[in-house]
C-alpha cells in the first residue's frame, strides 16, 4: 500500500507476482473508535494466456475502489485518516493551548480557520488580521493567534477560559483561492472542576473567572442539580427575589464581579444536601454567552461519643436572623426528637424517649445556631439525626448528623476495691 494512505484516503493495495492461485473475492474493510466499515468486495480474476490483461484489469479494479473511498466515506473517513492529537486541561486554567504548525512562510492571501465540533467558527484569520466578526459568540474575546504566523508557519490556537464545554475535537484549516492546502483536527479534554468542603465551614467558593470587562447588560445565573436558581446577578445588581428559597441569604457575589470577570460564587453554610453540580451561566440579549459547571462535595458531619457521657452536641449552624415564624424539627426515621416553632420548644411533639434529654439554644433565631444537645446517649441513639427548617411549610434549610456511641469498656473496673456493682446476686 502507499505510505500517504491514511493522508490522501488512497487505500489502494498492489499485488505483485500474480498466481492462478490468487483469484478470489478480496475487501477492503475500515475499522476505527469501535466501528467497522466494510468499503468494497473485489472480484480478482487471474488468467493465463495474457499477462497484461490480468495487470490492466487489476489496475483499474483498484482505482475503482480509491474513488469510492474518496468520495463515499465523508466524516468516518477524515476521522480515521488523522488521529488528532490530545489535549488536556482542568477548569479554572486561563488558558490552554491547541497545536498546529505546518510549512514556514505562508502567503499572505491564505485563509485560516479554527472551528469546533458543531462546525462554529472559534477563530478566522485572513489578509494578515484576524476576523472576530466571524467568530461564533461563545468564543468572543477568548482566542488568540500568534501575530508572526504566515512567517513561522505556527498556527496553534489559544483559547482563554476553558471549562468543560469547550471539550472535543477543534479543527484548523488553511485555504487558498478557496482550496483546501492543510486540515489538521486537535482533541481537547477539559477536567470539571470539583470543590471539596466539610461541613461545619462557614462557606466555600465555587470560583469561575471569565473575560475582563463584562458589559452592563449581561445577566449571570448560578443554578444547582435541580436547576434551581441559587444566585441571579443583573443590571449590576443583585436579583434575590428570583431565588429559591433554599439558597435565599446564602449566596454572595464580587461586588466588582463586571470589571474583573470574577464571577465566582460564595455559598454559605454549606450542608451534605447542598452537594451536587452547580452551573454558570453568563446571558447577554437572551444568548448563551458563557457555562461552566463546578461540582460540590461536602462531608457529612458525624460525632462520636461514649455511652455514659452527660451529654453530646449535635451541630449545625445556618445563617443568623431567622424570621419567627419559622419551624425548627430534629428528627431520626420518623420520630420527633425536638420541634420548635412561634419562638419556643414544642415538648409535646417530641416522641417519649426523647422527652426531658434535649435542648436548643435560647437565641437561635437571632444567631443561626441550631445545634441540638443529647443528654445521657446510649447505644439505642445512635444513628443518623437530620434538622429540618421550615417557613409557610416549605423546605428552607436541611442537615443530616450522623451520631455514633460506642458501648463504655468496663475492663479497668476489675481493680476497683468494690467489685460488687459487677456481682451477680448470690442471695437467690
Amino acid at each position: 500500500m502507499k505510505t500517504d494512505a491514511l493522508t490522501t484516503g488512497d487505500l489502494s493495495l498492489t499485488l505483485s507476482k500474480l498466481r492462478l492461485s490468487d483469484s478470489g473475492n478480496y475487501t477492503c474493510t475500515i475499522t476505527a473508535f469501535g466501528n467497522e466499515r466494510r468499503l468494497r468486495d473485489i472480484q480478482l480474476q487471474v488468467k493465463e494466456p495474457n499477462s497484461d490483461l490480468v495487470e490492466f484489469w487489476v489496475l483499474l479494479v483498484l482505482l475503482i475502489v480509491s474513488f469510492g473511498i474518496i468520495m463515499g466515506l465523508g466524516g468516518f473517513m477524515r476521522r480515521f485518516i488523522i488521529r488528532g492529537r490530545q489535549v488536556e486541561v482542568e477548569e479554572g486554567e486561563e488558558s490552554v493551548q491547541l497545536h498546529f504548525k505546518t510549512t514556514h512562510h505562508l502567503s499572505e492571501d491564505v485563509r485560516v480557520e479554527w472551528t469546533d465540533r458543531y462546525n462554529r467558527k472559534v477563530h478566522v484569520y485572513q489578509n494578515s488580521s484576524d476576523r472576530p466578526e466571524e467568530q461564533a459568540q461563545v468564543y468572543r474575546d477568548r482566542t488568540e493567534m500568534k501575530e508572526d504566523l504566515l512567517r513561522t508557519g505556527d498556527l496553534s490556537l489559544t483559547l482563554k477560559y476553558p471549562t468543560v464545554r469547550d471539550r472535543g475535537e477543534y479543527t484548523c484549516r488553511v485555504y487558498k483561492d478557496g482550496k483546501l492546502l492543510r486540515e489538521k483536527p486537535v482533541i481537547l479534554k477539559v477536567e470539571g472542576r470539583q470543590v471539596e468542603v466539610e461541613e461545619e465551614v462557614e462557606s466555600v467558593q465555587l470560583p469561575l473567572k471569565t473575560i475582563y470587562h463584562l458589559s452592563e447588560d449581561v445577566r449571570v445565573e448560578w443554578r444547582d442539580r435541580y436547576n434551581r436558581k441559587v444566585h441571579v446577578y443583573q443590571n449590576s445588581s443583585d436579583r434575590p427575589e428570583e431565588q429559591d428559597q433554599v439558597y435565599r441569604d446564602r449566596t454572595e457575589m464580587k461586588e466588582d464581579l463586571l470589571r474583573t470577570g470574577d464571577l465566582s460564587l460564595t455559598l454559605k453554610y454549606p450542608t451534605v444536601r447542598d452537594r451536587g453540580v452547580y452551573t454558570c451561566r453568563v446571558y447577554k440579549d437572551g444568548n448563551l454567552l458563557r457555562e461552566k459547571p463546578v461540582t460540590l462535595k461536602v462531608e457529612g458531619r458525624k460525632v462520636k461519643v461514649e455511652e455514659g457521657e452527660e451529654s453530646v452536641h449535635l451541630p449545625f449552624k445556618t445563617t443568623p436572623h431567622l424570621s419567627e415564624d419559622v419551624r425548627v424539627e430534629w428528627t431520626k426515621s420518623s420520630m420527633k426528637v425536638h420541634a420548635y416553632q412561634n419562638s419556643s420548644d414544642r415538648p409535646e411533639e417530641q416522641a417519649q424517649v426523647y422527652r426531658d434529654r434535649t435542648e436548643m439554644k435560647e437565641d437561635l433565631l437571632r444567631t443561626g445556631d441550631l445545634s441540638l444537645t443529647l443528654k445521657y446517649p446510649t447505644v439505642r441513639d445512635r444513628g443518623e439525626y437530620t434538622c429540618r427548617v421550615y417557613k409557610d411549610g416549605h423546605l428552607l434549610r436541611e442537615k443530616p448528623v450522623s451520631l455514633k456511641v460506642e458501648e463504655k469498656s468496663y475492663r479497668n473496673r476489675s481493680r476497683s476495691t468494690d467489685p460488687t456493682p459487677l456481682m451477680a446476686d448470690q442471695s437467690v
